[in-house]
């Protein structure tokens, strides 16, 4: 049916224009005009906010969700390319009569496939009595010898179950995909609630629309109570596959959320058969692992041997019940699409009743009853219904590619079929039920998928009201991933009444164990926190000293010859912000003029020391420990990331400069003013440079003010703290460094540029009123202990960070990093007045040999906290080729 897409403003009504197919079921609409009758009060709400409001609340939650950095890593992508989270501007409204049909059918399905998995990996009863056939389960390429004889508490195999489901044309709910493995998007789907529950704060609490906290609660119960040991306090972690995984923002956000300690296989290690989080105080137990890998990358040992990803000896630890992993390894046993045509047979043996919410209709081709009628359906001139599959999943993947698939020809697919057939299953297609989605300020119509969360509770499942909506403008299947979809809906399940407020916090009546958070911290994450801390620190410092440079360039008399302008230029070569060439007196009058390059130099990521490569880094670094940084210092890193790559986008649209330094005969020598202003004009030229870097400067401040009053004083903070005092310390000693070719007539206006890029000039006037001196300016920046920016300052904070530091208290005299850091601050101490002068004519002065000292001690004092403190073991590696495999 053809529709017109109109602005859903222009009307009396928001859906005017909005034209439903009739092939499909529309979630809203019966027919054009016509609103199906729980929608009804809902949409008035809606309409009552008032065309622009709505909309300007919905641009705003956009924003928000991208100042958040929601986002999730793109699948087969080797460049780490992410795709941003976008969520549509209307919930999906759920009554509670249908909500329970729902819940009662998905209650009774986990329990089937939870009892499924303790009967496969015990007695088999299903294959003796015929239920299952046994080419099915040794056929199943998940199916391995080294799961048996786990005995998880009270028989639950499947602490955790997720449903996909789409609604057919009748308006019928059918599971199109289980998963059992490690499910994933409750993240996603709790994000989803806390934006849209903005948007419309009034609706969902008029509406009475049910809450996510009682799941996450019952979550947190089911977990602390599998513990083996520790059940008051058990230590609960949450093992995700780090940020090379598509679903990492998800799982430092619901680690958060939660409470949990996220960790990386690196970060766990077993001992006699125990399971410990490697930390900075040593080697803390481990009682329950909330797994977000899949079960095939859990044990290097004994499973798929994948580096870094999962922990050796998990398996055994588990086996011998001295830790609990969620979902027990192994579970994804079930969640094979081919595993459906069977439990129909299963639950009426099993349970005395049929599936109350039926499979999509599925054939496992290794019957021969089931692929007799498959063939039938892809011979010539038979118009066929079916879509072939792969019948069993790994690794959240299937065996065989859909894509593939279907771009096979009716010959293929019949040989396909005669030669392997157990690994084939062939489906009906769900004709998808659609939606109203904002598209282009349209409302469009989408074909829609929900996937639903379920949590063991004692002996049965508690069903989370509401669940994550995916959508696409095709009706093909999205139950392969998460990820499938371009757009995600929030789901709001209506409550017969009254909704009671629920919250994760220990209420005033449960008693408290007051504790101090300590070394208890992942070398992996005081390593990421170190080096954010270095590389935030160094991007503030480079635009601290690009800022004056670009004010001289862009101001009036000054050129590339003035003393004072070549100062700060060899303080940007020399810290390898620009071309080394342009610190060598000969070599820069061949290149072209840093006017020109500026630009180009600030936005090249490839150049180590750029503004762009540190900020880039400091991203990464900051990503890998979100969960440890609180919501605010995220949302300033990630916008900070956010104005270079605008920026970088710009410069790129710019003409191209001279980025490698090959100078043509117009670029040599000084810039004339009508070529200053038209590298100005340019899309991304020095003016816009400046408001950048203006920009940056406050933001990064800001995140300085935010880490400096919301991180407790534990280990974490101490290692970001030494990481921004070392660099610094660094910058500072640079800085003055480059001072000493500086000739006694412009040495004023150069140690008053010095003092500007140090963010000290303030504090000099205020306590001096008189001209710069080169022994008041030099105190300033290197002796004064007061001044946040001084030597002294930084070296006074690493002395006390490294004596803080988890240390063996059988070590009296010390490490070596202790003795680095005490030394290096009283050589400072010991420096009088007559002391601060730099040489010349090739003579050292006591401040010099100093100054070179800091310069060589200071990455040696890095190198050791490094290797003491943040080095991780090598590699695991597989013991067994085939991974236990049964064949």
């Amino acid at each position: 049916m053809s529709r017109v897409e109109v602005s859903p403003f222009a009307g009396e009504s928001l859906f005017a224009e909005y034209a439903p197919d009739d092939s499909f079921y529309d979630e809203i609409f019966r027919g054009r005009g016509e609103v199906r009758a729980s929608w009804s009060d809902f949409l008035s709400t809606i309409a009552s906010i008032g065309r622009t409001e709505l909309m300007s609340r919905w641009l705003q939650a956009q924003e928000d969700i991208h100042e958040t950095g929601i986002a999730y890593n793109i699948y087969d992508q080797s460049d780490g390319a992410v795709r941003p989270w976008e969520l549509d501007l209307l919930p999906q409204l759920i009554s509670p009569e249908e909500w329970s049909s729902l819940s009662v059918g998905l209650v009774q399905r986990a329990k089937l496939l939870n009892r499924l998995l303790a009967d496969l990996y015990g007695p088999q009863e299903s294959l003796r009595r015929g239920l299952l056939p046994a080419e099915w389960l040794f056929s199943h390429p998940g199916f391995r010898r080294v799961f048996h004889g786990q005995t998880p508490p009270k028989g639950t195999f499947l602490h955790f179950y997720a449903a996909d489901l789409a609604r057919a044309p009748d308006g019928r709910w059918w599971v199109v995909g289980d998963r059992t493995d490690a499910p994933l998007g409750l993240g996603y789907a709790l994000e989803n609630r806390i934006v849209t529950s903005r948007m419309l704060s009034n609706a969902i609490r008029s509406f009475n629309i049910e809450r996510l906290a009682p799941f996450f609660k019952t979550l947190q119960g089911t977990l602390r109570a599998m513990a083996p040991a520790h059940r008051d306090n058990p230590r609960i972690v949450l093992l995700s596959q780090g940020p090379s995984g598509p679903n990492y923002f998800e799982d430092a956000y619901l680690a958060r959320y939660l409470g949990y300690t996220l960790v990386e296989g690196g970060d766990l290690a077993v001992r006699e058969d125990h399971v410990f989080l490697k930390t900075l105080a040593g080697l803390l137990p481990v009682d329950v692992i909330l797994r977000r890998l899949s079960d095939e990358f859990c044990d290097p040992l004994e499973l798929r041997g994948t580096a870094g990803l999962g922990v050796p000896g998990l398996l055994q630890a588990a086996r011998q019940g001295h830790v609990v992993v969620a979902n027990t390894l192994g579970s994804s046993l079930v969640e094979s699409p081919s595993l459906m045509p069977f439990l129909p047979g299963i639950a009426r043996e099993w349970l005395g009743e049929e599936l109350a919410l039926p499979s999509v209709a599925t054939w496992w081709c290794g019957q021969e009853s089931a692929r007799t009628h498959v063939l039938s359906q892809f011979k010539p001139g038979v118009e066929n219904q079916l879509s072939l599959r792969s019948a069993f999943r790994l690794g959240r993947r299937d065996a065989i590619s859909e894509d593939r698939m279907r771009q096979r020809n009716t010959p293929e697919i019949t040989k396909l079929l005669q030669t392997e057939p157990s690994r084939l299953i062939a489906q009906e297609a769900v004709q998808r039920s659609t939606t109203p989605v904002w598209c282009d300020s349209s409302p469009t119509q989408w074909h829609l998928a929900m996937r639903v969360f379920l949590v063991a509770k004692k002996h049965s499942y508690h069903v989370m009201p509401g669940g994550l909506i995916r959508l696409d403008r095709n009706s093909l299947p999205l139950d392969l991933s998460v990820l499938g979809g371009r757009l995600s809906k929030d789901a709001w399940v209506q409550a017969t009444g009254p909704v009671q407020e629920v919250t994760l916090l220990a209420t005033a009546k449960q008693p408290v164990v007051l504790r101090r958070s300590g070394a208890e911290l992942p070398s992996r994450v005081a390593d990421n926190l170190f080096w954010f801390g270095r590389r935030i620190e160094r991007a503030q410092g480079t635009c601290r000293l690009l800022r004056p440079v670009v004010a001289r360039l862009t101001g009036e008399g000054e050129s590339e010859g003035s003393e004072e302008l070549a100062y700060l230029i060899h303080c940007l070569a020399e810290q390898g912000h620009i071309e080394p060439g342009f610190a060598v007196e000969g070599m820069k009058d061949r290149l072209p003029t840093i006017a020109n390059i500026l630009p180009a130099s600030v936005m090249d990521a490839e150049m180590l020391g750029s503004l762009r490569h540190s900020v880039a880094e400091a991203h990464r670094n900051a990503s890998l420990v979100r969960d440890r940084l609180s919501l605010d210092s995220w949302r300033i890193v990630h916008h900070i990331e956010r104005l270079l790559m605008r920026a970088a986008q710009l410069q790129e649209s710019s003409e191209p400069s001279s980025k490698n330094g090959k100078a043509s005969d117009s670029q040599k020598g000084i810039l004339t003013p009508d070529e200053v202003g038209a590298l100005i004009r340019q899309p991304f030229g020095l003016v816009e440079l400046d408001e950048l870097l203006g920009e940056l400067v406050v933001n990064l401040s800001a995140l300085d003010g935010l880490i400096g009053e919301s991180m407790t004083r534990t280990s974490a903070w101490r290692f970001l703290e030494l990481g921004k005092r070392l660099e610094r310390s660094l910058h500072v000693v640079s800085l003055v460094q480059s001072f000493s070719s500086t000739s006694d007539k412009e040495e004023g206006r150069v140690l008053e540029a010095i003092l500007e890029v140090a963010d000290s000039i303030m504090t000099y006037r205020s306590r001096y009123l008189a001209a710069v001196s080169r022994a008041a300016a030099l105190d300033l920046l290197l002796t004064d202990e007061t001044n946040p920016r001084s030597l002294a300052y930084q070296l006074v904070s690493i002395a006390d960070h490294v004596a803080h530091l988890p240390r063996n208290e059988s070590k009296p005299l010390g490490f070596p990093e202790e003795r680095i850091a005490i030394s290096l601050l009283n050589n400072l101490r010991m420096l009088e007045v007559e002391d601060l002068s730099i040489g010349s004519g090739g003579k050292r002065t006591k401040l010099e040999r100093f100054l070179q000292q800091v310069d060589e001690q200071l990455p040696k004092l890095s190198d050791l906290i490094s290797h003491r403190y943040l080095i991780h073991a090598g590699v695991a590696r597989q013991m067994s080729g085939r991974g236990g495999s049964v064949s």
